[in-house]
């Protein structure tokens, strides 16, 4: 598995960055994030504690469906089902349909890195000068 690297930007930085990538006027570093979170609040709520249990649960049995899931993890489904999909949402995890109409959660990393510079670097973008948190 891999490592994913996420950072935190407002929703204005992710787009001025998203603008200025498809611009050409930024071309996104080696080791950048690729997941963006609006805020250290978010992160944390998405990547709670027994969240992270949650995927070490999954990477590490691969359960079929998530009543085997509930099973190991000792959550409720529609609260699995919840926060699969935030997870999903943030590209953490993949849900995958399997036989019976079973969903079937994916692991897609084997770390996570949050990068979370405290100075901001600047860029332009249609004569206006951007703000944005990247290492």
């Amino acid at each position: 598995m891999r490592k994913l690297i996420v950072g935190i930007a407002s929703y204005d930085e992710m787009k001025a960055r998203s603008l200025a990538i498809a611009k050409g006027e930024y071309v996104p570093k080696r080791g950048e994030p690729k997941v963006w979170f609006t805020s250290l609040e978010s992160f944390a709520k998405v990547l709670s504690k027994r969240n992270v249990e949650l995927l070490q649960i999954i990477a590490k049995h691969q359960p079929v469906g998530y009543k085997e899931l509930g099973n190991l993890s000792g959550r409720k489904i529609p609260s699995l089902s919840r926060t699969l999909k935030a997870m999903e949402r943030y590209g953490l995890v993949r849900l995958e349909k399997g036989p019976d109409r079973k969903i079937i959660p994916h692991a897609l990393y084997s770390d996570i890195e949050l990068k979370y510079p405290l100075l901001a670097r600047t860029f332009h973008q249609g004569g206006r000068q951007n703000k944005i948190y990247i290492v």
